[in-house]
């Protein structure tokens, strides 16, 4: 399986989705399985990019 790069943008934008998504009810499982990324994968581009915002 090949490994997907993102750039900084697509995650941040991700991860807005992602709060949107959770603000809904949705739980980390469901919103990562949507996004098409590991639920590890969300929690380090959280802890990394969270606090990141786009133009």
């Amino acid at each position: 399986m090949s490994r997907k790069r993102y750039t900084v943008e697509a995650i941040v934008r991700m991860l807005r989705e992602a709060e949107v998504e959770l603000s809904m009810g949705m739980t980390v499982k469901q919103v990562s399985r949507k996004l098409g990324i590991n639920e590890q994968t969300y929690y380090r581009w959280r802890k990394e990019y969270g606090g990141l915002r786009t133009n």
